[in-house]
């Protein structure tokens, strides 16, 4: 067990069970240091999931098929962004796939709403990272009626088998569903009002949301009770402490990648011929 987790943190954060409201999210399950500590190890565990990650890749570029899939679902504040600069942004960018999902443009609302998932899809040795994904559309779909609900009723089921067929396919997905408090939210909105240079990630429309909360927990709730299987669990993430959300998010990348016993690949070439020919270059 890695220092510092008193049990594996993907057992601490398995969904199985857990009622959101019930959720403190301001707790760190599983992990039985402090922020420096935690800001230390991120450090350390970003080296180790590096150099898995550069392991996945060049099994890729061998012929490799598997990826892994790391989804991130939140409300706006939960720290998506800061997991993609912080963790992601700790690995080599060239074998990263990322996606964000906002609002649907106008080509991807003539399709069915998994075209532009699918078109997504991290290639074969990619690490892909959805910012948001095809959970919007059982969440914020579901909470503001954009569509009725016997369309969106089905979408559990659906997205279930989409994902089965995706792990059948060699992607590994892990799932984290961030969650804050409201007076984190709060407070983190605040923050970009009062900044300059995070005025650009403000969007007035995240205060009427707060007035959706209610509504919103009960989505995720099903969400997670719909759609958390054996081969694709969700992990639940208290996001109010960032360096916490983010040592979280590293290791169970590196739990991810680890499970998929990486070597690294054999020379598709004879070395012996090749060293005797650069000695003559």
């Amino acid at each position: 067990m890695v220092e510092y987790w008193s049990v594996p943190v993907t057992e601490a954060l398995k969904a199985h069970g857990l009622r959101i409201a019930d959720l403190a999210t301001s707790s760190t399950p599983g992990f039985t240091g402090d922020k420096q500590k935690a800001q230390e190890l991120l450090v350390q565990r970003g080296e180790a999931l590096s150099g898995l990650q550069e392991k996945l890749f060049a099994n890729g570029r061998s012929g490799d098929r598997r990826s892994v899939l790391l989804v991130l679902q939140g409300m706006d504040t939960a720290g998506k962004g800061g997991i993609v600069r912080h963790v992601i942004g700790s690995v080599d960018p060239q074998g990263v796939d990322r996606a964000a999902f906002g609002v649907p443009t106008d080509e991807e609302r003539r399709h069915h709403y998994l075209w532009r998932v699918n078109k997504a899809l991290p290639r074969g040795g990619q690490l892909g990272v959805f910012d948001r994904s095809h959970y919007e559309d059982v969440l914020v779909v579901r909470v503001h009626e954009l569509v009725p609900r016997e369309e969106w009723e089905p979408r559990y089921d659906e997205i279930n088998q989409f994902e089965r067929e995706l792990i059948g396919e060699g992607i590994t997905l892990v799932k984290v569903a961030m969650f804050v408090s409201l007076d984190e939210q709060k407070k983190r909105l605040r923050q970009r009002l009062e900044r300059p240079d995070k005025y650009w990630k403000f969007n007035p429309s995240d205060i009427d949301e707060r007035a959706y909360w209610p509504a919103y927990q009960e989505a995720y709730q099903a969400m997670l009770d719909r759609t958390s299987t054996a081969d694709a669990p969700w992990y639940v993430l208290p996001a109010d402490h960032k360096w916490y959300a983010r040592l979280a998010v590293t290791e169970l990348l590196i739990d991810a990648l680890e499970k998929l016993d990486l070597h690294w690949p054999p020379a598709n070439f004879d070395i012996a011929e090749q060293l005797r020919r650069l000695e003559r270059a």
